[in-house]
């Protein structure tokens, strides 16, 4: 069930437009900017998007021109663990990383501690309206997010088209705060 669900939603989100994509991605992203948790924030972790994911590069650029510290995953594959790192340049500290998603370059690897960052943002296939979140059967983000300060706000971004009732949340599935969408802001109690 949860495997064809998955495969499902992930061939809807690669059947939409570079421009539908980059048209509902500015939707999020201000709906996104507008919530207190994130404009107070002063160390936010960003997904690096690929494969018609909810667009995050604008957002990124945007933060570290606010002054905002930035950091963005590093997948560590035989552990099945993210690293944190921050980031000063984008796209100019990342190149090509594990499953072809930029990650920090070598000589920009600056680890930091997952019990700093105050807001994640999390990728994910599927959510459901009280936080729960299908993600790519690897366990990265549910391994990590518990990680984070108990304070950490941590949000989804997706397209419409990746809601649902029911998303099978397993014991082991971290939920998050809010599901932003291009049509509505989630705040989720979980």
């Amino acid at each position: 069930m949860k495997r064809e669900l998955r495969k499902k939603i992930i061939a809807d989100r690669m059947a939409m437009s570079n421009e539908e994509v980059t048209r509902k991605s500015q939707k999020i992203a201000k709906r996104l900017e507008d919530l207190p948790e994130y404009r107070e924030a002063e160390l936010i972790m960003f997904y690096i998007d690929f494969r018609n994911e909810v667009q995050t590069g604008d957002l990124i650029k945007r933060a570290l021109a606010r002054g905002k510290r930035v950091v963005v995953p590093i997948t560590v594959r035989e552990t099945s663990t993210l690293i944190p790192s921050e980031i000063k340049d984008f796209p100019g500290d990342l190149t090509n990383g594990t499953w072809g998603i930029l990650e920090p370059q070598k000589e920009c690897i600056r680890p930091v501690d997952p019990s700093e960052i105050d807001v994640v943002i999390v990728p994910g296939v599927s959510f459901d309206t009280r936080g729960n979140r299908m993600g790519y059967g690897g366990g990265f983000y549910d391994r990590f997010l518990p990680r984070t300060k108990p304070d950490a706000t941590h949000i989804a971004l997706a397209f419409e088209l990746q809601m649902r009732d029911n998303v099978y949340p397993e014991e082991h599935d971290q939920p998050v705060h809010y599901v932003i969408t291009e049509e509505r802001v989630i705040k989720c109690f979980n």
